[in-house]
């Protein structure tokens, strides 16, 4: 599963905000989410990831930046696996990007490796 823009779900501290200040001749602006291109925002993404899903990790699901698997060696435990990573999801209004994922694979790709 692949998260939907997922740097830009995670919302700036408001202290720094001003650290993103630029200026344009129409007006000052600063960001409200994280863009992508800060230096430490892959690692700031995947640290909120780690802190939201830390129960989960090496047991139920795999994160690695912004892809995410589930896995289960029983499909029952498979669909309970998927209804608490949704409801972890939903709980944090995080998005998945739908042309990215899929669901109910023996394998696949998983940061360039196959996964089974």
């Amino acid at each position: 599963m692949d998260s939907f823009s997922g740097y830009n779900q995670i919302q700036m501290a408001e202290e720094d905000k001003v650290k993103t200040m630029f200026i344009t001749m129409w007006s000052t602006f600063c960001y409200k989410v994280m863009p992508f291109d800060l230096k430490n925002a892959g690692a700031t993404y995947q640290r909120a990831m780690v802190t939201l899903f830390h129960d989960m990790m090496h047991k139920e699901i795999e994160v690695y930046v912004d892809d995410m698997i589930a896995m289960s060696k029983e499909s029952e435990d498979h669909l309970v696996n998927l209804k608490r990573l949704f409801d972890r999801l939903k709980k944090y209004k995080l998005r998945l990007n739908p042309a990215k994922c899929t669901f109910c694979v023996k394998s696949g790709k998983l940061v360039g490796f196959v996964v089974s």
